[in-house]
């Protein structure tokens, strides 16, 4: 069975149609990357990496990159075949069947709303922190996140192409901060002279490497979001393939020598210790050592941006996600209405926004800490859920090309299929063994944290068990590659749905 792939021409029309043509490769690049938040992995995080892995930290970002470009090998070339914009579950359904697709499509719902809603205590955190060390006070952690909700929901609303040059502005800003530090670290020698001991196998394979894999790849989460834009970008066939391979590609290598470049900035005997000692402030220092004073505070500013733009691309994904489903007549065609000025999915931006308004208010009014509750406890399912269907995928993948369009695979594709399904099964089990270094807790509130992905899955499951028996048609036509049209939108499977 060979499906005929979307046109740029091709989709719903009318009010339900998003905006055509705006995004090259460049903005989906931007979009991608700025959802990872690479100023904020990098300071928030890394220095967690190299405390729990030591040196060898920098090689688990390389990996975790080579891993996943691996995965877009297979993810890319199955990509032409698929003109739903559906992502992760568009690519379930077409190899593994409409069941699974379904359930994949509730766990990715579930998984970037949690991702999204979670990042407004990092948001709080990191701007009061700001606050107080540049001005000497502090605000309610609850008033910045509601004003970072406000924002995100006004900038969405304006549409994808001014979206994407605001995130474009921001990923240049906080990349270039780091890449600054870096470049002045291997200037002046590092702090004992440059050395590569974190490429060495005693530094690569030590225990703590097996935990410090699950960090590196969560600092990837969101690159598979530029299929999510395939109808909003400019020849997709080749834009969207693109800009995958070079988003993955641009974290992997910029990650794994951001890392490194501060491990030499404190010398590799002294690196571990120094993490271990200063994890918030690690990279603060580095900079302040190596650029100045200056590039301190701009840094800081910056990762208040730089957190806003992770929020941003994970709303734009949300809306994205409902709006293919809306169109897969999964969720009511309400639910896909576009802005009919700017095109925007803004119905469902709206009901996003509202939703997390209504998180951020439960975890205040239980006086939450912002970074270790709503951040950590909101964040680890959608890291494990994101990594789950990227596993998913990947072996949809494997079936398609073996059982369902055989013609359309190449050996490259089918190995390349092949093994990120087990590479990235392994990463998964190993984000889930040491799940306690994401929430910072153990026992029974990581058994829940973990359980909202099988749940998830199994709400999924029973939706496509309903889908199938009360409405075959939308059943039958779920994750269809056959771009939907004007006659389908009013007789076909959205029919099945009242349009207001």
């Amino acid at each position: 069975m060979v499906e005929n792939p979307s046109t740029p021409s091709a989709g719903r029309t009318g009010n339900n149609e998003l905006e055509r043509g705006v995004l090259g490769t460049g903005s989906l690049v931007f979009m991608v990357v700025a959802a990872a938040a690479p100023l904020t992995v990098m300071a928030g995080v890394a220095p967690l990496a190299i405390s729990i892995g030591g040196i060898g930290a920098p090689t688990g970002y390389l990996a975790a990159g080579l891993a996943l470009a691996v995965f877009a090998v297979a993810f890319t070339r199955m990509t032409r075949h698929v003109g739903n914009a559906g992502a992760f579950y568009a690519y379930i359904a077409l190899g593994l069947g409409r069941g699974w697709g379904i359930a994949a499509a509730v766990l990715a719902l579930v998984s970037y709303n949690a991702l999204q809603i979670g990042v407004y205590g990092l948001f709080a955190t990191q701007t009061n922190q700001t606050l107080s060390d540049l001005f000497g006070f502090t605000l309610p952690w609850p008033i910045i996140a509601f004003a970072a909700v406000a924002a995100v929901l006004l900038v969405a609303r304006l549409g994808i192409d001014i979206g994407a040059k605001v995130l474009g502005v921001l990923l240049v800003l906080e990349s270039g901060i780091l890449g600054l530090m870096a470049i002045r670290v291997v200037v002046k020698g590092g702090a004992t002279g440059i050395g590569f001991g974190s490429f060495t196998p005693s530094a690569v394979f030590t225990p703590g490497m097996a935990g410090v894999l699950g960090i590196c790849f969560a600092a990837f989460m969101g690159f598979e979001s530029t299929v999510l834009y395939r109808r909003e970008a400019r020849d997709p066939e080749r834009t969207v393939p693109r800009a995958t391979y070079l988003a993955v590609g641009f974290m992997g290598i910029f990650y794994c020598f951001i890392v490194w470049s501060v491990i030499q900035a404190f010398g590799q005997g002294n690196a571990v210790a120094a993490a271990q000692n200063d994890l918030s402030g690690l990279f603060f220092s580095v900079i302040r050592s190596y650029v100045g004073p200056w590039a301190a505070t701009v840094m800081h500013l910056l990762i208040i941006t730089s957190v806003f733009a992770a929020q941003l691309a994970f709303h734009n994904a949300i809306t994205r996600y409902a709006h293919a489903l809306a169109d897969d007549g999964v969720l009511p065609a309400w639910f896909g209405k576009t802005h009919p000025r700017y095109r925007s999915p803004y119905r469902i931006s709206v009901i996003q926004t509202v939703l997390a308004v209504i998180v951020i208010a439960a975890f205040a009014a239980a006086g939450a800490d912002p970074y270790t509750r709503l951040l950590l406890w909101g964040n680890t399912p959608g890291v494990v859920g994101l990594l789950v269907l990227q596993t998913f995928t990947a072996a949809a993948a494997v079936v398609y090309f073996l059982r369902r369009n055989p013609a359309a695979s190449t050996p490259i594709a089918l190995a390349a299929g092949i093994a990120s399904t087990i590479l990235l099964g392994g990463a998964t089990y190993l984000l889930i063994a040491h799940i306690d270094l994401l929430t910072g807790t153990t026992g029974r509130i990581n058994a829940l944290i973990v359980g909202l992905v099988p749940i998830a899955l199994l709400a999924g499951g029973a939706l496509a068990l309903w889908l199938r028996r009360r409405r075959p048609d939308v059943y039958a036509g779920f994750g269809d590659s056959t771009p939907i049209t004007t006659s389908e939108e009013t007789s076909g499977r959205v029919g099945n749905w009242s349009s207001e």
